[in-house]
């Protein structure tokens, strides 16, 4: 089962910035090379096909591509392996950005 992270300033006092705005997130996943930005998700499962609007950057390691979804100024990641655990917290970071789960 794989854990839901968000990567998030709400939890921070006396930052202007409280939200990730898109605006931010497209400027800044737009120089890392490995990430690409998509409004639609689709999940491919044996019996189905699932399609999700919204605003995703997807990081692509090796030949799968992981979704980090900015969602109401919070950006959202599934851990499907811990390789992408180092890629969070570096977002984070970068993003001056707190980390729950959830």
């Amino acid at each position: 089962m794989n854990k839901r992270f968000r990567i998030t300033r709400s939890m921070q006092e006396n930052n202007a910035e409280q939200t990730i705005s898109l605006e931010e997130c497209k400027q800044y996943f737009a120089s890392k090379p490995d990430f690409t930005y998509s409004s639609v998700f689709t999940v491919k499962g044996p019996e189905s096909t699932m399609t999700i609007n919204g605003d995703f950057f997807m990081w692509k390691q090796g030949d799968v591509e992981i979704p980090f979804r900015l969602y109401m100024g919070d950006i959202y990641v599934a851990i499907s392996n811990d390789d992408i655990v180092p890629k969070m917290i570096e977002i984070a970071t970068d993003l001056r950005a707190d980390i729950v789960e959830g």
